[in-house]
């Protein structure tokens, strides 16, 4: 499929949360050349994240299936981070079928994560919006060597997926962190 706006299909990029020190923000869009609603109902099989996931991080979704979503819901995971075993409970906070919902981490890595996932009908498919608001143990300086980089490749890998699952071609990926708020530093 030729997309006419490049720039609209791959974007990915993280800030500083302003005003929260130690707060970082990761925007991500892709354009899905699917309906809204078949787009949404990959999303709803909370399972489907294990094929989205790279590998590296042995990703496994706990909790048996069906698994149903709703606000409330909660889902288990156990994965590896740099040879760490971990687990990661999120909660369904909002659930607003074919438009939105709401992850926000109940126990896990992070000190704070909430990922808002927004569906859009586009002219050309559906725009995926992914929102991640987090905060990690060690702040600014773990980011810096650590998170910020493996936030970016997991979110780089997971639009690759979704565009081989959903049969579009990738174009080479626009990627960018911008620092903003505190220290108005790049981060990387």
């Amino acid at each position: 499929m030729n997309f006419r706006n490049e720039r609209l299909r791959h974007e990915l990029r993280i800030d500083r949360e302003a005003g929260r020190r130690g707060v970082f923000r990761l925007h991500s869009r892709v354009l899905i050349p699917r309906s809204r609603e078949e787009v949404f109902e990959f999303f709803a099989d909370a399972h489907k994240l294990e094929s989205i996931t790279p590998a590296w991080l042995r990703f496994m979704v706990l909790s048996p299936p069906p698994i149903e979503m709703r606000a409330g819901t909660e889902i288990d995971y156990r994965l590896r981070l740099h040879g760490v075993p971990l687990r990661w409970r999120s909660r369904i906070s909002v659930w607003e079928p074919s438009a939105r919902f709401v992850d926000e981490q109940v126990r896990g890595p992070y000190r704070f994560w909430r990922h808002e996932h927004r569906f859009e009908d586009h002219d050309q498919g559906t725009l995926v919006t992914d929102e991640v608001e987090y905060a990690v143990p060690g702040g600014e300086l773990m980011h810096r060597l650590f998170v910020g980089r493996d936030v970016r490749s997991i979110f780089a890998h997971r639009r690759q997926r979704l565009l081989e699952e959903f049969g579009a071609v990738a174009a080479p990926a626009a990627e960018s962190i911008v620092g903003a708020g505190n220290s108005g530093a790049a981060d990387g």
